[in-house]
């Protein structure tokens, strides 16, 4: 699960109440508030205060603080989002990392009057807490705090395609709201599979009147675009001062310090970039990354996560567009003061490091960009249609389906397809949202390659439908880290994600491994493991595996490799599906249903643990469905029973599932 527009709003500002003293004493209040809000949220870095609570008898702020669980970015610029509108009621908001505020200390939140926590949780993998949210949902699951007289509302990001869909989003409402807090709107339940900015938009309209109302503030206002940051360009700056794609400390990629995570990552050299497929119109693509020397662990199962860097030719045409200098040296400097964020991304910078290293100028941009954007559009027609492209009018949502999201236009063919749209591009940088990570299931194990990850993967590209040749970021940025004949080796940034995908503690369990395309990855991973144990002495059990392809002479997938393994004897059953090798297209699932009561056997009554990785709209959901079968043709379950038998399983972690959407 994943992670994760200024639409026509229906109220953002309002008119503040008559002040009740001096303008001496409006200031000091305001100071104070300002103060204790900073001290509740402080960051854990920081020292201990004490805090001396005061009076005043001048209107209180109306404070919003809103954290975000997010694996992919989209929470947390949910999150900026929200934020943002606060400053549209006259309201205070700011955006928040659980992982750096100290959340055993969210009961005092009740101390500021007129104050707010909302949370945007995503779910991650089978159900789970996003990294930077796992300390908050452990603390939730532990403390009896009292939260009474704390406000809250939760948004949950999550996909239906998964089995625990929004499971954080609805733990952390149920929860809060057990601990004695007081729910201001009712939870929101985004999906990705279907449309999860719609979801968000649906839900914040109803949201902000309901808080408008909840503060007593007036639901009316302006539908203006607030910038958030400002542009400081450094004409002088030494170069060494200046970012250029580090995540955290600043030359962090020519002096690497252990340990190595999301803020720092390791640059592993590539040692091995070989092509997979033998044929066919794809690219499936093998490589290795060195981490000798790094102190990286890893094990079968864990994911490797990795900074790609946006297409050259695509950042250079923006610049150009734009007529921008893109070596031009700028910091986007926050204009609150008071929010610990003080940039959208590492500064000071350039224009060609924030579009190359920082920003997402790849996907399709959200509704919220487009209306920004807007008003930068001299063509009155243009700025209709962006605008109602934003709105969440039937009529903007049908052209916001077609002429973004199902033509595929990134921000430069919008730039490109609206000729009078000439936004500063400072704004556009702040408006982007943040490149993230990808997420590779590692193909190795570290008890055969304890200095090397591997990675499986397919290259995206494809045309759209404007003519226009649409690529992966990712997959082809590390298509091209090509190990050159004179030895150079290319880098990429990397740091290790653990993951529940385990291999039973018993290596005599039987294991059944269900893996087509690349979601033969960590499978690769898991029989060298039991390769390895074979080799210890020890008692293993069945490995089987069923992987499929469109074709043998084409994409069989390390069929050396596996027939070799099926060969010793460490894979006891190879069961490959060639969906395109015949007219009947057969799947992965087809022979689950053929082997039924070899596989029935080895389920119910050998404690076989089952493994899915893969595509989870589709194949997941097919392989659930084929083992249901099964169980009721060879167990004789009703279907009732069958479910609610391979839920147990998941709950005891005899099925687990690698997939993604």
């Amino acid at each position: 699960e994943i992670d994760e527009s200024p639409s026509k709003e229906t109220c953002h500002h309002y008119t503040p109440e008559p002040l009740l003293g001096s303008l001496d004493i409006f200031i000091f209040s305001l100071i104070a508030g300002l103060l204790i809000y900073w001290f509740l949220f402080r960051k854990k870095t920081e020292p201990h205060f004490t805090i001396i609570w005061g009076t005043s008898p001048q209107p209180p702020n109306r404070n919003v603080v809103v954290f975000y669980g997010s694996q992919t970015g989209t929470a947390e610029e949910f999150a900026n989002r929200l934020a943002k509108d606060a400053h549209r009621y006259g309201m205070k908001g700011m955006a928040a990392d659980p992982e750096e505020y100290d959340m055993s200390e969210l009961s005092r939140l009740k101390e500021i009057p007129n104050s707010m926590a909302v949370f945007c949780m995503a779910t991650y993998g089978e159900g789970d807490p996003t990294d930077n949210a796992q300390e908050f949902y452990d603390w939730m699951q532990g403390t009896d705090d009292d939260l009474e007289g704390v406000n809250f509302a939760v948004f949950g990001l999550g996909n239906k395609t998964y089995e625990h869909f929004n499971a954080t989003g609805k733990y952390t409402d149920k929860r809060l709201a057990e601990l004695g807090g007081k729910r201001v709107f009712d939870l929101g339940l985004g999906d990705d599979d279907s449309n999860l900015e719609e979801d968000f938009i649906s839900w914040k309209e109803q949201f902000w009147p309901a808080v408008c109302e909840f503060f007593g503030v007036e639901a009316t206002g302006e539908d203006s675009s607030i910038r958030q940051f400002e542009l400081v360009v450094h004409n002088d700056i030494n170069m060494n001062q200046v970012y250029t794609g580090e995540m955290g400390r600043l030359k962090s990629f020519q002096t690497q310090k252990p340990p190595f995570d999301s803020k720092n990552p390791f640059l592993a050299p590539v040692s091995v970039n070989r092509k997979l497929n033998k044929g066919g119109n794809r690219h499936l693509m093998h490589i290795e990354l060195d981490i000798m020397d790094s102190k990286i662990r890893y094990d079968a199962g864990d994911h490797v996560a990795v900074y790609p860097i946006n297409d050259a030719v695509v950042v250079s045409r923006i610049g150009e567009r734009l007529g921008v200098d893109l070596d031009t040296a700028i910091s986007l400097k926050n204009l609150d003061e008071e929010c610990n964020k003080k940039h959208p991304f590492p500064c000071p910078t350039t224009y060609r490091t924030a579009l190359s290293h920082y920003l997402d100028i790849n996907n399709k941009p959200r509704k919220n960009v487009l209306y920004d954007l807007a008003q930068y559009a001299s063509d009155p027609q243009e700025q209709e249609n962006m605008r109602k492209m934003a709105s969440a009018s039937p009529e903007g949502k049908a052209l916001y389906q077609s002429w973004v999201l199902d033509s595929e236009r990134n921000i430069l063919a919008i730039l490109e397809d609206l000729p009078s749209l000439n936004p500063p591009i400072d704004h556009l940088c702040e408006l982007l949202p943040r490149l993230q990570a990808r997420y590779y299931s590692i193909a190795s194990s570290s008890k055969v390659h304890p200095n090397s990850i591997h990675i499986c993967a397919v290259v995206i590209e494809y045309t759209t439908e404007t003519g226009r040749v649409y690529k992966g970021v990712a997959t082809n940025w590390l298509k091209n880290k090509e190990v050159t004949e004179n030895g150079h080796k290319h880098t990429v940034p990397m740091y290790v994600r653990r993951s529940q995908f385990r291999l039973p503690f018993k290596p005599s369990n039987p294991v059944i491994m269900i893996g087509p395309g690349t979601g033969i990855a960590p499978f690769m991973g898991f029989i060298q493991e039991r390769a390895w144990q074979k080799e210890q002495g020890k008692d293993v059990g069945e490995t089987i595996l069923y992987f499929g392809c469109r074709h043998k002479n084409e994409d069989f997938l390390y069929q050396q490799e596996l027939e070799e393994f099926e060969r010793v004897g460490v894979l006891t059953q190879l069961n490959i599906a060639f969906s395109r090798d015949q007219e009947r297209k057969i799947y992965v699932q087809h022979l689950l249903k053929k082997n039924k009561e070899q596989l029935w056997k080895l389920i119910h009554s050998n404690n076989a643990h089952i493994y899915v990785c893969g595509d989870a709209r589709n194949m997941a959901r097919d392989v659930h469905t084929a083992f249901y079968e099964i169980a009721e043709e060879v167990g004789g379950l009703t279907h009732t029973q069958a479910v609610d038998y391979f839920k147990k399983l998941m709950t005891k972690g005899r099925y687990s599932q690698d997939v993604w959407s």
